[in-house]
Order: structure tokens, then sequence, then C-alpha cells
């Protein structure tokens, strides 16, 4: 049994989160899985929600089960007391520097001058804002300055370390908000969410695909983040980390470096948190073809993380029913994609019956998990396998509308999902080039790291079929059923 979430915690239901079989029941998290509760469970489930907090060990292992599903997510204490300094690497952009500095007023700021070609301009602006200075000779990346304030930083031992880069500017209060999770000590690292600022100058479409697709913004709904959640990483534009938890970033990442260190963290047992109630804007580019460089950019960090951790970065992950139903919609057979859903979720609801859960939720499951599966295939077809894909389809002129189909259907879900400013056509345009970019840096990376990993489906089967377990003594059941 995991230690609980310590006194004081408040808990919420994730707004996807439903309450099923009288409160016995939760359907929910990243990946959706049912939890049953045991009759403990419910009575510590009841006195959880009747006071807000966890007020006794009984409530405080249940809402750390149920944090750890995904099925609810933390509130912390308003306030912990904690030393934090912020490390903020920057190369030139002096401009950008001063306000990020402002924003930071009355933190403990080291820059980190990451080989500027203009070096005097950095230090003039960091001397303006009273903050101190390291300067590397020559530029190494975003890795090397922030290991360079990590180890200027160890004499002093910062119990928190923030990380912004030089082109974000924090809200008020941020640090102090995100440092209250750290009062849970399984906590090592926690985000905001980075929101996307549009350059003055850039064009209307590109201002209005940004504001609602920048790769920096992981969205409104919190998460526990984890490999093949919901929020599967966070980057360190802006990151506030347990020093003790972190020893380093791997230079020899470029791109992505982020990434590794955030799912190293987790490897080693640490929670890591994303919190979008609190909010820090990031610059971003003014111009298409440095949009599209960067996606570029970052897609071939794909080859050296999937070196480094090889069952993570599969650009697709199939369960074999979900799989089943939408090969057969995409071979125009829907008929049988339909009777082939009902056995699925006729099978699952037979199981989920044995264990004591509620088979209705069945259907919807495979539902779910089919539209997910559906989506997720037409973006690793865009971005890893589109030129091929219009040749073997362009002489079969049902077959390509299929596949304009397809490609269309993440574009589509997404503005559904969003209905941001753009009209569908010019949105679905703008993606279907956002997703060329990044595939193309998917596969230049691929081939430099000489893997295939990051552009190889997964396969996995549905978990939690078996018959039902309990821990002794413990507030819930394992969860029954992921998808």
């Amino acid at each position: 049994m995991s230690r609980g979430l310590p006194a004081g915690f408040g808990v919420v239901l994730d707004r996807q989160t439903r309450v099923l079989d009288g409160g016995r029941v939760l359907l929910g998290g990243s990946p959706r899985r049912a939890l049953k509760l045991s009759p403990a469970g419910v009575g510590a489930f009841r006195r959880l929600l009747a006071s807000g907090s966890v007020t006794d060990g009984p409530t405080g292992r249940l809402a750390r089960r149920l944090v750890d599903a995904g099925v609810a997510h933390p509130r912390p204490p308003v306030r912990v007391d904690a030393e934090v300094t912020v490390i903020v690497p920057v190369r030139d952009r002096a401009e950008s520097l001063s306000r990020c500095l402002a924003a930071l007023a009355g933190a403990s700021v080291l820059v980190v001058d990451d080989g500027s070609v203009d070096p005097a301009a950095v230090a003039a602006v960091v001397a303006r804002h009273g903050a101190r200075l390291l300067r590397r000779p020559v530029c190494g990346g975003p890795a090397a300055a922030r290991n360079t304030g990590l180890a200027a930083l160890r004499p002093v031992a910062a119990e928190l370390v923030a990380f912004v880069d030089s082109d974000c500017v924090p809200s008020p209060g941020w640090l102090d908000r995100l440092a209250g999770h750290f009062a849970d000590p399984a906590v090592v690292a926690v985000a905001p969410r980075i929101v996307p600022v549009a350059a003055p100058d850039a064009g209307r479409v590109l201002g209005a695909f940004a504001a609602d697709r920048s790769p920096l913004d992981l969205g409104p709904d919190e998460a526990l983040v984890r490999p093949g959640g919901r929020v599967s990483y966070v980057p360190t534009a802006a990151l506030v980390v347990r020093r003790a938890a972190l020893d380093e970033f791997d230079e020899a990442l470029r791109y992505g470096e982020d990434v590794d260190a955030v799912w190293r963290l987790i490897a080693a047992g640490g929670v890591v948190r994303y919190d979008p109630t609190v909010i820090v804007a990031h610059a971003e580019p003014a111009t298409w073809s440095a949009w599209l460089r960067r996606r570029h950019l970052y897609g071939t960090s794909a080859g050296p993380l999937a070196r480094r951790h090889p069952d993570r970065l599969a650009p697709l992950v199939l369960s074999p029913w979900p799989a089943a139903v939408t090969a057969l919609l995409l071979a125009r057979r829907p008929v049988l994609a339909a009777a082939t859903g009902a056995v699925a979720a006729a099978r699952l609801a037979s199981k989920l019956r044995a264990d004591g859960l509620p088979p209705s939720i069945a259907a919807p499951m495979i539902a779910e998990a089919t539209a997910a599966t559906l989506t997720a295939t037409g973006r690793a077809v865009t971005q890893l396998a589109l030129p091929a894909a219009v040749a073997l389809s362009a002489r079969r002129p049902r077959r390509l509308a299929t596949l304009a189909a397809l490609v269309a259907a993440p574009a589509l879900r997404d503005w559904l999902r969003l209905r941001p400013s753009l009209d569908p056509v010019r949105w679905t345009l703008a993606g279907i080039a956002d997703d060329l970019a990044y595939g193309a840096g998917v596969w230049r990376g691929a081939v430099r790291a000489r893997t295939a990993r990051p552009l190889l489906p997964a396969r996995v089967r549905l978990p939690g079929l078996g018959r039902s377990e309990r821990r002794r003594g413990g507030c819930l059941a394992r969860p029954r059923k992921e998808t």
C-alpha cells in the first residue's frame, strides 16, 4: 500500500469521472478504468467528499489511490514555505529576457547565458532586474545551460528549483501555487499550463492556429503526468522540481531533454503533476516557416528518446478489439464493424459483471477506445506515411476518399472539441501541415538514431480482465478495466 495523501490535502474528482452503482464504482482516469470500492472504501469516499479533505489514514489512502488512478486530483494546502531558486537559460533575446525577469520580481533568479552573441546586452538586463548571472563561453543548448545552473546551486542546496525559459512570462503568484503540491512528499515536479501568445506580426491564420495547437500547451485539464496517460510529459519551459530528485539533464539531447528528464523522474518512482490553473505565457513563432521548423526539430527528438526509453515512443498503441473495429471501418465494412464492436462490448460486459462492475459501461468504453484509435491512426498515417498512402490510393477514388477522411479526422475532432476561431477547412489544412513537419522530423531523428521504434505501432492487450483481487485492509480493489 502506498503512503496516503497527507492530511490537509483536498481531492476533487476529474471532470470526466463518473460515479456509478451508488458510489461503489468510479469510472475515469487515463487510460480509462473502472475502480470498485470495497465497503471500507465506500465509507472513506463518503467521508472524503463530506469533509472536502484528508482527515485520517483511510481517507488519505483512498485519496492516494484515486489520485494515482487519475480519477481525482489533489488540492494542496494554500501555501508551503520552501526555498525556491529560478534558473533562466538564455541566448541573446535580451528584450524577452527583460519581460521574463520583470514577471519573476521578488524571486531568487539565476540567469545562465548560453554563449550569447551579445553578452553585454544580456548582462545589462540581468543587472537591471537584480538577478545573478552565469555565462557559458559557448552555446551548449538548453540542457547544458540548465546543468550549469544546477551545478552552481549545489553549495546552496535550494529545496526547489524552477526552470523558466527566457521567452516565458509567469503569472503573479505562480511559484507559491505550484510549490503547494510539494507538501506531498511523493511529488517531485509540477508544471503549469504554457499558454501561447501570438507574435504581433503573425498572420491571422497562424495566430488563431497557435492559440489552440501550441505543442507546449497541454490543455485545460489537470493530470497526473505519466507515459501513456492524458498528459504524458511536461516541458521545462516552466517547471518546478524537487532539487534532490533531479541529477542533471542529458546534454546529448538538443531537443527532448525535458521529456527525458521527466520520464526519468517518473521511472524513479516520483510523482509529476500538471496544474493548468497556474498560467505561464509563452511567445510563439511569427511565421509559418518558423512554426513548422520548430515542429520539425521537436520531431527529431523521437529517435534519441526511443534509444533511452524504448517502450514509450510508439506513434500508435493498438488494442485488439478497437483496432479490429477501426480496420473494418477503414475497409468500408460498417455492418461488420458494428457487429465486431457489439461482440467486443458483450465480452467486456461479461467480464465486468464477473468482477462485480456495472456491465452498462462496456459499450461506451469500447466506443471511446475505437474513436481514439481511429483518430490516432489518422495522425500516425499523416505524420509518418502520407506520401506512401497517397501513392497506394491514387488510382482508386474510393480508397483515396477514405484516406482523406482518415487524415482529416484528427484535426476535425480537435476542431469540434476546441471550437477555434478558424473555419474547419483552414484549421484542418494547418493541422495537416503541422503533422507533416513533425513527422518529417521523426523520420530524420529515427534514421540518425538508427531505430525504427518511433515509426512502428505497439500492440497491447486490454488489462484488468481477470478475477477481482483485493489488498487486505485496502480501500479499493484493483482497477478492473482500462482502454
